[in-house]
């Protein structure tokens, strides 16, 4: 039988190359333990093979460990997200916009800069419930949060504060530019009718607006903002929600 010389360096090339990755991988470990033991501040002379393996297994602990913070922090992180979103629209609930409304009234009471809430409440909301459905309810709903989020600054604050009814902290802004602010959203909303089941559907929106001029609460200044919204329903042809 002849053989093929021809592979010998190939094999021979191919055994080096695994003997080479096999001591890199035995050497990893050891840098390792050295690695552990220079932060422990063991002497290089008691570096022995026990040693080095009790030190090897103890930085995989950590780095388990470390894995395992990693991965609870990002748990906790989303999880005060969903405490802090509505559990319908990608908007604050209650609890958060009035958090933020409050702090938001401290730092118009300390430099003195107006602050402004809009009201605002989805008329026929109940009439749409009962033609079409909840679930056109919702979409409404949805459409409405998702509106008013697309046209307010980042500084800004959106939230649903109740079944129909939404508020926006405007950061320093008067009542002309809050109000200026809602009337822009009212024609946005109504421009863009919800489409459902084939059908549009015109989304009618009532405001009222509320404006801080340093410190005060935020509930008294919801509340402020809410008879403002009512006494302008009162005001118009708007057909009650």
């Amino acid at each position: 039988m002849r053989i093929d010389n021809t592979r010998r360096p190939a094999a021979a090339a191919g055994v080096g190359s695994y003997q080479k990755a096999g001591k890199t991988a035995a050497a990893a470990p050891t840098r390792r333990a050295a690695d552990g033991a220079s932060v422990l501040g063991i002497p290089q002379g008691e570096l022995t093979p026990k040693v080095q393996e009790a030190i090897t297994q103890l930085m995989a602990e950590v780095d388990s460990l470390r894995q395992e913070l990693e991965q609870s922090m990002s748990r906790i992180e989303y999880l005060e997200e969903l405490a802090d979103q509505d559990t319908l629209a990608p908007v604050a609930n209650r609890r958060t916009f009035v958090r933020e409304l409050s702090r938001n009234l401290s730092y118009a009471e300390r430099y003195g800069t107006p602050s402004s809430v809009i009201y605002l409440d989805l008329n026929g909301l109940k009439q749409l419930n009962d033609g079409k459905g909840h679930a056109a309810g919702d979409a409404a709903i949805l459409k409405v949060a998702k509106i008013l989020a697309a046209n307010v600054r980042e500084s800004d604050i959106v939230g649903r504060l109740g079944g129909d009814e939404f508020g926006i902290m405007l950061s320093h802004a008067d009542e002309n530019a809050a109000r200026g602010k809602a009337e822009f959203l009212v024609k946005t909303i109504a421009d863009d009718p919800l489409e459902w089941e084939g059908e549009e559907i015109r989304l009618d929106v009532a405001f009222g607006v509320h404006t801080i001029r340093g410190g005060g609460d935020a509930g008294a200044a919801l509340e402020a903002a809410d008879k403002a919204m009512y006494a302008n329903k009162a005001g118009s042809r708007t057909e009650p929600a």
